[in-house]
């Protein structure tokens, strides 16, 4: 059949779709990934990612460890998750189908590279047969494509030569599923324009082998039913899609524009917290001052003494750099300076697997300093969210002089959904002016009748000198002292600082029924999960109410209440039963601790299985 007596492709409309991207962590699937997101987000679809791939920079090829992979729902309508399970997956060679058909419903879509389904790539994988060959898939609607031969075929006249032929594969990959979903190719070309330069042979490969799957996709009767997602019915506004990581560099800027001061970011390069160094070096425009230093301690103590002079101090990291700074900021609260610490945790302990999610560090950055140190702890529950989360820490810091951690993973840094750009003359004013000399004698921890926080008084202003450091200060004057009675005292009113907080945040709201038989408490990244998990359980007939933490310390003031109208409180979080510890704690009232410790988020059907499970009367932890 000619391209010329071709049928008229068959067009399904579809309110959602899953697509996973998988092959070698060299195959480009994370790139290919967020170039297909971008372009659905250009196409006005509600969509969220998930970027999963190996710590290791070239991980062994051809391995099931090695394996990268991109996943993204895009709908036609608000939706939570990166999806459960794939409608499609994208296998670039062996070890990328092994790692994933588990996942795969029967029946849905499965395209595959079928030029990497060689002898020694099967071997790598631990397939004894061909999977192509010997039925194994035959419950799956199975597409194929020789990709690498076609790949050298579109990129032969761009002047790539040799191995360097085949970097472009996953552009006609990429072009193919863009027939496919319907998806333009025009935002794609651009970006790698824009990356390569027009002239750049990369640049021509890429483009040829993008148009060569596109047109693969037109030509092959086996492409040509095609799927159309349309534009979601989000609220009013200019939208672009970002990233957790990304949404918190441009908070952190909009926060120190709000308190009127420069921002200056001292950090130590480390997964998954490095891009928000990189987005914020960009930003010079707006008065940010970024500094990458020898370590972490260092940079931590740089951003102290930024603050120390005037600016906002941030730094970021996360679990093993927490720990390494935890003296300098035990310094930071003990001198009662603003300072913003972002924490993007991963899966650890010690290195762990750094480019996995978990949420392991909750009780290291609410207790982990010496002595009475406590903190104000922010956790955005979404990528979109992170913006203004950091913006929160920023006021948090400079209202009520103090340390403030962020808390993110890398759920939430490398994850992407639409975010509907703010008007930020909507932020409200959060500066504090700085001290100044009135002829009388200068009191360094004088307080705040409301926030108890103390003068900020800048180096080398006359008429402001006095003491500050690490050791106890006299109330009022700073002078040391090692009076008991003044160490107690001194204690009690940072800690009392610390809690005044919880009367100028949000009370949590409730999702689902103000009370009854259960109530899912979460914080951090679980929330898509939690929320899609719950409300689907309602669907059923449940009785299921949701609620999300967004400080951590304080808590919000209703907390206590809200926890006391449900028979029972379930926890779900990716660590062993941080969160639920403390709230047994706090508020003596029996939890039922849901973990999860895989270096993966949670999905909508773990969490609504449990809470039916506990519901019903099945669940053999629903009394522990």
């Amino acid at each position: 059949m000619t391209e010329d007596t071709l049928e008229a492709p068959q067009r399904e409309k579809r309110d959602r779709l899953v697509l996973r991207f998988a092959g070698d962590s060299g195959d480009g699937m994370q790139l290919t990934g967020n170039r297909f997101t971008d372009a659905s987000a250009a196409m006005g679809n509600d969509l969220a990612t998930f970027p999963d791939f190996p710590s290791e920079i070239r991980a062994p090829a051809g391995t099931l460890p090695g394996v990268s992979s991109f996943q993204v729902q895009i709908a036609d309508w608000d939706i939570l998750t990166p999806g459960d399970a794939p409608d499609i997956l994208i296998a670039m060679n062996p070890a990328a189908l092994k790692a994933h058909i588990d996942d795969l419903e029967t029946g849905s879509l499965l395209l595959v590279n079928s030029d990497a389904f060689v002898e020694r790539n099967l071997e790598k994988a631990g397939y004894e047969t061909n999977p192509l060959e010997d039925g194994s898939l035959d419950s799956y609607h199975l597409m194929t494509a020789p990709m690498e031969e076609l790949t050298k075929l579109a990129v032969a006249d761009t002047g790539v030569k040799g191995r360097a032929m085949l970097r472009s594969k996953n552009f006609f990959a990429l072009g193919l599923v863009s027939w496919m979903f319907n998806r333009p190719t025009e935002s794609v070309i651009k970006w790698v324009t824009n990356k390569f330069g027009p002239e750049n042979v990369v640049a021509k490969a890429n483009i040829a082998a993008l148009h060569a799957g596109y047109n693969f996709g037109i030509t092959t009767e086996e492409f040509h039913h095609l799927f159309d997602v349309g534009a979601a019915k989000l609220d009013k506004g200019q939208y672009t899609n970002i990233t957790g990581n990304q949404a918190i560099a441009w908070g952190l800027i909009a926060g120190a524009e709000a308190a009127k001061l420069p921002l200056l970011y001292g950090s130590y390069p480390i997964t998954p917290a490095s891009s928000i160094l990189e987005e914020l070096a960009k930003h010079k425009n707006f008065g940010v001052r970024t500094l990458q230093v020898e370590d972490e301690i260092a940079a931590v103590g740089v951003a102290l003494g930024g603050s120390f002079a005037g600016h906002l101090g941030v730094t970021g990291t996360s679990g093993p750099g927490v720990a390494l700074k935890s003296e300098t900021i035990s310094l930071a609260f003990q001198v009662e300076l603003p300072l913003v610490i972002v924490n993007v945790q991963r899966a650890g302990p010690s290195t762990g697997m750094p480019t996995k999610t978990e949420q392991a560090d909750l009780l290291l950055v609410m207790f982990g300093r010496h002595g009475e140190a406590p903190l104000p702890i922010v956790a955005p529950a979404t990528p979109a969210e992170a913006f203004m989360s950091a913006v929160e820490a920023c006021r948090l810091a400079v209202q009520y002089m103090t340390p403030v951690i962020l808390m993110s993973d890398g759920y939430i840094a490398n994850s992407s959904e639409p975010w509907r750009l703010p008007d930020t003359d909507e932020i409200a004013d959060m500066s504090r002016p700085f001290a100044t000399a009135d002829g009388s004698e200068f009191l360094p921890y004088s307080r705040d009748p409301e926030t108890l926080a103390r003068p900020w008084a800048i180096p080398g202003t006359p008429g402001l000198e006095h003491r500050i450091g690490g050791l106890e200060h006299a109330n009022l004057t700073g002078n040391v002292s090692y009076d008991p009675r003044n160490h107690e005292l001194m204690t009690k009113l940072r800690a009392d600082k610390i809690d005044r907080i919880a009367d100028s945040i949000k009370p949590v709201e409730v999702d689902g029924p103000e009370s009854g038989e259960l109530l899912v408490v979460g914080w951090g990244s679980t929330f898509g999960a939690i929320r899609a998990g719950t409300r689907n359980a309602r669907k059923a007939g449940h009785s299921v109410s949701h609620v999300h933490i967004r400080h951590l310390n304080p808590f919000p003031s209703n907390l206590g209440e809200v926890l006391s109208k449900y028979d029972k409180v379930m926890v779900p979080e990716l660590n062993s039963g941080q969160l639920a510890l403390i709230l047994r704690a706090k508020y003596l009232i029996d939890v039922i601790s849901y973990p999860k410790i895989q270096g993966l988020p949670f999905k909508a059907a773990e969490i609504s299985g449990k809470v039916i499970g506990i519901l019903a009367g099945t669940d053999s932890e629903a009394g522990q």
